[in-house]
């Protein structure tokens, strides 16, 4: 599964952030709660240097709750604040700006004590495309600034957003990293919709989340799609068992496992399966 996105004007994205950086104070790094680490653009690192950091896992009534609390654990140890987020129905947001300020108030003070006047905190929102930086913009700002959509690449350049005057957020469009050497990365980016649909193959990704959910959550896939017969071993028979159940035949009776996988992902992406985590803090 050799899946690889990284349009032109992600490189633009990408010397942008490095040049804006000299203008905030906190790095918010948005990542999605279902797949923590594979969400992390890694190439943010070393652009960001020492800046201050806030991690949002956003997504998080989507993903196993036990799973992102060992997340944020994980980043705790690490010596990076962590908060897990909902910007649809807002959970988790009233503590960002708490957290922000912990982070900005040796800079504050230290503002304070040269005479210069107080300012809101300066915070640049990053993560790769479609893990929800617009929404969770928007539900910290408590009012429509940015434009949202459900598929990735919508944001295509930097605004400046206040909110309710003690933070200043930059928005950036959504980058990715130039290649991704690790399949099981790029299958995870892809099945959470990180990466367009035209790029992939969705009968190979459906069935790879489908077999991964066999063997992790099978009581989950035989209750949504009423499987009551053992669950086949590969991954193709178990997209054709669930388009079957669901009546996806095309004329002759032959199984549309394109419609299958479509509505796989579908339904895993807006949390109608359940809440899954695709991978473990231990598992890195």
């Amino acid at each position: 599964m050799d899946i690889q996105w990284f349009p032109g004007h992600m490189a633009k994205t990408r010397r942008q952030i490095k040049e804006d950086l000299k203008l905030v104070d906190v790095v918010i790094e948005v990542l999605d709660a279902r797949i923590p680490q594979s969400s992390r653009n890694p190439d943010i690192n070393i652009i960001t240097g020492g800046k201050p950091r806030l991690i949002v896992l956003n997504k998080s009534d989507l993903a196993d709750p036990v799973l992102t609390r060992l997340w944020e654990g994980f980043f705790l140890k690490t010596g990076v604040s962590a908060a897990a987020v909902d910007s649809l129905s807002g959970r988790g947001i009233r503590l960002v700006p708490g957290l922000v300020q912990q982070l900005t108030a040796a800079r504050m003070a230290a503002l304070a004590a040269s005479g210069r006047r107080s300012r809101p905190a300066r915070c640049m929102v990053v993560g790769i495309p479609n893990v929800g930086k617009s929404f969770f913009i928007n539900k910290l700002a408590g009012r429509s600034v940015t434009r949202t959509e459900d598929r990735p690449g919508v944001t295509r350049g930097r605004q400046w957003i206040r909110v309710a005057g003690s933070l200043d957020l930059m928005d950036t469009p959504g980058v990715l990293w130039p290649k991704f050497e690790d399949t099981a990365v790029s299958f995870r980016l892809a099945a959470t919709g990180a990466i367009k649909e035209d790029i992939y193959d969705l009968n190979a990704v459906a069935g790879n989340l489908l077999k991964w959910l066999a063997e992790n959550y099978p009581h989950a896939l035989r209750e949504r799609y009423k499987l009551v017969e053992e669950l086949p071993a590969e991954q193709e028979e178990i997209l054709r068992a669930v388009g079957s159940k669901r009546g996806f035949l095309k004329p002759g009776g032959d199984v549309d496992t394109l419609k299958a996988a479509q509505v796989v992902l579908k339904e895993f992406r807006s949390g109608k399966l359940g809440r899954f985590t695709l991978e473990a803090p231990e598992s890195r």
